[in-house]
């Protein structure tokens, strides 16, 4: 599973809040999720969006 969205918050468990939320499995969106809190124990890895570069540019990816 895969979900992207804007960080909203993190703690210093890296509990990570998300907002305009989308849910990815294997590659294919499964919809739109809105706010979401994911566990610490569930994260596997971050990528973030170089300064540089469009957001827009990234959700077509």
């Amino acid at each position: 599973m895969e979900y992207k969205g804007y960080l909203v918050s993190v703690d210093s468990y890296m509990n990570l809040q998300l907002a305009n939320t989308e849910e990815y499995i294997e590659g294919q969106h499964q919809g739109n999720l809105g706010e979401i809190l994911i566990r610490c124990n569930n994260v596997l890895y971050l990528r973030g969006v170089p300064e540089d570069e469009e957001i827009e540019d990234v959700e077509r990816d």
